[in-house]
Order: structure tokens, then sequence, then C-alpha cells
């Protein structure tokens, strides 16, 4: 059995990697790509906050508004708010006219704009869970 601590590492260590793999596809002007793994480095910490509320295994979602309801999380509507548009970037096993649809949107101030915010949420969490974890 994996202990509590080692699940939070699991997914903040993943989160730490996928921030990382975001800003190099940001550079290299892979924007979708970048936004993609931008939902997944939120959605990654908020598994270890739900890790830390439930002291169980997340739940199997890629929802960030529920995966930080699920973590009791205290987020401003508008954080709320804005992970529903975050969600819409998890383009994986959309169909392709959604995909090209969502690629068209996906310009240089657009990316630039999302990146941004997610990094700011991101520092914000981790910050959070420093805290939480003291």
């Amino acid at each position: 059995m994996i202990s509590i601590d080692e699940q939070v590492k699991y997914w903040t260590d993943g989160a730490e990697r996928d921030y990382d793999t975001m800003q190099a596809l940001l550079i290299s002007k892979r924007y979708p790509e970048s936004l993609f793994f931008g939902h997944i480095v939120l959605e990654k910490m908020l598994k270890a906050f739900v890790v830390l509320e439930t002291k169980e295994q997340p739940l199997k979602t890629h929802d960030l508004s529920l995966l930080a309801k699920t973590a009791n999380l205290n987020l401003d509507k508008k954080v709320l708010d804005y992970f529903e548009l975050v969600n819409k970037f998890n383009i994986r096993s959309r169909y392709d006219d959604y995909k090209q649809a969502f690629y068209k949107i996906c310009t240089k101030e657009y990316t630039e704009e999302n990146i941004l915010k997610i990094t700011e949420l991101y520092k914000n969490l981790c910050q959070q869970m420093k805290q939480k974890k003291s």
C-alpha cells in the first residue's frame, strides 16, 4: 500500500514534470499541445489535494472543477469558472473536427495568455500544498 505522502509526491512530481513540458511546448510553438499539458498540470495538482483531503486515490476524472470540489479547496468562483475553460484543453480523445476548431483558436497570444494564467494557478496551488503539508 502506498502512503498518502507517496501518493501526493507522485501527483506533485508529475505536475512539475508536465509543467516543464508545457513550457517547452510553448517555446516550440506547439500551442494546442502546450495548453493540453497545462490542463494536465492543474489536474495532477488537484489530484494531490484530493489525496490529502480524502486519504484515498483521486477520482478517475479530468474535470478540474470536480477535483477542486472533492479536494474541498476554497477557490474563488473566478478560478472555478476558469477551470471550465481549461477543461476544454483536454482534447486527447476529442473528434477531429473539434481538434481542428481548437487548433484554430490556439494563436500565440491566446496560448500565452492562458499559459500565464495556468502558471499563476499552478504556483498558487504549489504554495497552498506547502502550507497544507506543514
